[in-house]
Parts: C-alpha cells; structure tokens; sequence
C-alpha cells in the first residue's frame, strides 16, 4: 500500500506540481459561525459561504487573511478573540502554510452528549417537522437519548485521512395506526409508508464523516462518508444539508479559487463541486444514486453568486447505463415511456454586503426549483429562503442577528397535496437519507421563520437565543399543522481544550392527523468535548507536540 501511494504522490507530483492535502472542518464545528461573523465584518473576503465543508488550511489561510484586515478598532475586542481562537485552531496548517508539511496524525475531540426530551417529539420532517434538526441524521424520542464519540485525522504529503465515530443509544419510536400509515401511505402514493410504522430503540456504533482522499493541484478528491452544506443560511440549505447521515460519495471539490480567461473574468474568482452518492432507506425505487454540481463566482468581494443542481437517478429497476447518466444531466422533459432520467433540481444562492453598511448588514437568499434547470427561470415554480445577517447590533458590538423565511408552498400553485417539492412521482421516498430530509426541514407545502441572536463573550463563549416558527398546508396533510420552537443554548470554553455546551429547547406543535389536542415537549442537552489544543504527532518535527500560542490568547 505504502509503495502504491508513493508511486501516485510521484505521478501526480509530476502532473499537478507539489500540494498539500488537509481534511475538512466538520460541519457542526464553531469555526464556521465564527469565520462567517468575522466575514460580515470585512475581515475575511475570500470565503465562500455557499459551499462548504472548507479544508483546514482553507481556514488557515481564512486566519492569515484575518491577521492582515484587523484594524486597531478590532483589537480588545470579541473580533479580535474569534481571530485568537481561530488562530490556535489552524496553528499546524499555518506552520504548513509556512513551512510545507510533514506527516501528521492528530486527536480533534472526544465528545459526549446527553439529551433528554419530556413529551412527544416531532421526528419526521418529510410530513410533518423535526424537533432536533440538521444533526446528521441522529435518531432521538422521548426519554433519554445519548451519543459518545470522537474523531482523528492525518495528512502525508497530498494525502489525507479522516475517521469520526460515535456510539448511539436512543429510545423506540411507537408505530403510528394502520389508518395513520394508510393515509400517509395515500399522500405519498405508495403501498405503504414503512418510515412512519415506528423504529426499534437504537443501541449502535456508527461512523459519520469517514473518508480518505488526496489533493491534485487546486482540487480534493476524497472518498467515503462525507456531508455537505450547499447555501449561505442557517436553518437549513435546501438543496442539501446536514440533516442526513453522511452519504456514502466521491466528492471533485476545488479548494483553491481561480478567475476564468475572457469575458468571464469580470465574475470573478470560481469554485466548483462535484459529488456522486450512494442513498439510503429507500424503497421506491430500492438503492437509488444521487449526483451534484455545484459553481459558485465572486465578481466582487461584497457579492457571492451560486448555481448549483442535483439529480437523483438509477435504482432498482434502473441499471447504470451511459443514456442514463446522460440523461439526468441533459434531459429537459420526463420521457412517457422508456427510462426516467431522475429526480432533478436546479439550485441558485447568493449573499451580497450592502453598500454604505458592508460591516453592519449581509443579505442572502437560498433557492431551488423542481423540474426546472434553475430558480431564475421560474421563479414562482421555487422554493426560497432569503435571511439577512447582521455581525453586529448598534451599541452592542458583541451581538448578533439573523432572520430567515423559508418557504416550500409555492404561490403560483392550487396546493399540490405535498407532491411537487421534495417529491418525485418516479423516486416516491423523495429527496430524504434514511428517511430524513437533505434539506430544509420545513419539509414538504411548508413556511417557516426563524430568527435567533448570539453574544459573543469571547471566540467560542457564546450564548444563543433563537425562535422558529412553522407551518404545514392542510391541502397536504389534513387538518395543517403548526410548529412554535424557542431555544436557547450555549458554550462554554476551559482551558483551551476543555467545551461544555448546554441546550434548553421548548416545542408547542399542533397537527390534528397525530394529536387531537396540541402537544409540547421540552428537550435539555449537554454535550461536553475534549479537544486536546491540537495534540499532533508530526514527524517532521520527530515528537508530539502541544501547540501554544502567545500569551493573552482567548
């Protein structure tokens, strides 16, 4: 093995020149709130908040671009404690920023949760909604639900490795009535809906992001469990999230931006991405793929454009053939007769800083359409999710806002019956992983409005309140439901290396098809993480090695 990697490192040495691979930060990591925070404040420009997970030494260079935007109002200040703490973080990838890599193998975190949930919860966002939402996937119910873990990544040269694991203990879900599962089995249109008829408890070890790959010029190429966050929001990407177990795929992401020649050089620097995955829990079809691209542009520093499209495709029944992959890229219509080209959706995102308040105010928007090659060309055919994001609150620079509505109950249609958005008439278990939506939960002819505030006390000391309001058409599921969540949660930060992050969550939700009275439930979590300050073995250097940073850093 060890003579197949060197003799691939020294090909593509020769083909792509010398690089250096990095793992990606996951996805429920505090870097991204705190890098996209100082973003909005103009400290770092060259960020692309639509496509993520980032490499770490993206985030390295995020730092060294942040080190040279600081201004001497940021210093003794909550900015330049994010800066301090992200600068800690990243410290191995700037040394290989500055010095070039050796090989390194490093402990990120042992993590333990414990969550308990008094009532019933909501744990179907595909019909109704999601008490605990974008988690990976992660089963939960009333009573006690536990998670323990950890994770270790590596890099060599160009190669890189990453493992994180957990075990899971949660309760069983009761099954629903044979009249219930009927009904849902109706509005689905399938036999029966086998999601919904209840779940064993789960007492299991299971891998999340997993994956090994190896960088070739300006682009990763990596294999395994990966997740993926495709839109500049916060309470879910709607063409994907991470509300879903991390999928099976061999992902072609560009690390690095570059402009294009010609014309097109006043768009700007661009990134792409591109993945296939293996989907799960499906039945109609059995064992379907999904495919995605993505390209986004920066013409400016302020302005952030994304396109983006995916494509369920093949199955049971649907063997691989070229046609068909042809097909499910270049097809504009579903045939009558023959095979289905797939499930397609078309994705456009942006996020622009307004002029005259580039420090104070960011706008975004999150889209996709169903059938339609992009949310532009039919705009009343889309799902939306504009927000805005505000880094700062005037006389408390160290508070910040951000609301979003999103919405999946199109206006320019009589109500469908949940049968259009997240929905395919040939894919029936729709765009879910395991039963879960991969994006927003607002789910299927769903609103939602959310808005939450976070003081930032120091880099990662937080403290977050936030409220979520949604509804669901009683067109798709009878009688309509509503769901009214207030959360509030924190972190807190020991020693560098020590976190605790405590969550109070209430719920009040109503849908007369599960309850004939409103129910409410209250969810209280902890989740402790061991992050040993970058504890890595770095054989340039012959020894482990505890990173310290200057005194003074918080």
């Amino acid at each position: 093995m060890c003579l197949i990697l060197a003799v691939l490192s020294l090909c593509a040495t020769a083909v792509f020149g010398q690089a250096v691979g990095s793992s990606y930060v996951p996805l429920d990591s505090w870097v991204y709130p705190a890098v996209e925070r100082l973003s909005a404040l103009q400290l770092v420009k060259s960020e692309y908040l639509g496509q993520r997970p980032w490499t770490r030494l993206q985030c390295a260079e995020f730092v060294q671009e942040i080190r040279h935007n600081l201004r001497p109002e940021d210093l003794s200040t909550s900015r330049e404690s994010v800066y301090r703490t992200l600068e800690r973080e990243f410290a191995p990838e700037l040394r290989s920023l500055a010095n070039g890599s050796g090989t390194e193998i490093a402990l990120e975190s042992v993590y333990a949760r414990s969550t308990q949930i008094s009532g019933m919860p909501l744990t179907d966002s595909y019909h109704f909604g999601q008490t605990i939402a974008n988690d990976f996937g992660r089963p939960y119910f009333t009573g006690n639900n536990d998670i323990a873990g950890g994770s270790v990544r590596g890099s060599a040269g160009r190669f890189f490795a990453y493992v994180r694991g957990e075990y899971q203990h949660a309760p069983a879900i009761p099954a629903m009535t044979l009249e219930q599962q009927q009904q849902l089995a109706a509005i689905d249109r399938v036999p029966l809906a086998p999601n919904v008829q209840g779940r064993d408890q789960v007492n299991a070890f299971r891998l999340l992001d997993t994956y090994a790959g190896m960088r070739l010029g300006d682009t990763q190429v990596s294999f395994g469990k990966q997740s993926l966050w495709q839109g500049p929001g916060e309470s879910g990407a709607v063409l994907f999230s991470d509300n879903v177990d991390p999928l099976y795929m061999l992902r072609i992401s560009q690390v690095e931006a570059k402009p294009i020649g010609g014309f097109l050089k006043y768009l700007g620097p661009v990134k792409t991405d591109f993945f296939i995955a293996k989907m799960s829990g499906h039945l109609y079809p059995q064992r379907p793929f999904i495919h995605g691209e993505k390209i986004t542009f920066k013409p400016t520093e302020n302005l952030e454009l994304g396109f983006s499209r995916t494509a369920i495709f093949l199955g049971a029944g649907n063997g691989f053939t070229l046609g068909r992959f042809e097909s499910s890229y270049f097809s504009l219509s579903s045939p009558t007769t023959g095979p289905d080209p797939g499930d397609r959706k078309g994705g456009f995102d942006f996020s622009y800083r307004v002029p005259g308040l580039r420090r104070w105010l960011t706008i975004y928007n999150d889209s996709f359409a169903d059938d339609d090659p992009s949310p532009i060309d039919s705009p009343r055919r889309a799902a939306w999710n504009p927000g805005i994001y505000m880094p700062q609150v005037p006389l408390v620079p160290q508070l910040d806002f951000r609301a979003e509505a999103v919405y999946t109950d199109l206006p320019s249609f009589a109500s469908r019956g949940g049968i259009f958005v997240y929905y395919n008439s040939a894919y029936k278990d729709g765009y879910t992983n395991k039963g879960n939506l991969l994006g927003n939960v607002v789910g299927r002819e769903g609103k939602a409005v959310q808005v939450q505030s976070t003081y930032w006390f120091t880099g990662r000391n937080t403290l977050q309140v936030a409220y979520r309001s949604g509804r669901v058409d009683s067109d798709f599921i009878p009688g309509g439901g509503t769901q009214d969540t207030f959360r509030v949660k924190g972190m807190l930060v020991r020693n560098n290396a020590l976190s605790i992050a405590p969550m109070v969550q209430y719920e009040r939700w109503a849908f007369p098809f599960l309850a004939q009275l409103p129910r409410s439930n209250v969810t209280a979590s902890i989740e402790i993480t061991y992050s040993p300050a970058n504890l890595v073995f770095n054989r340039r250097q012959k020894q482990a090695e505890q990173v310290v940073m200057p005194p003074g850093t918080q």
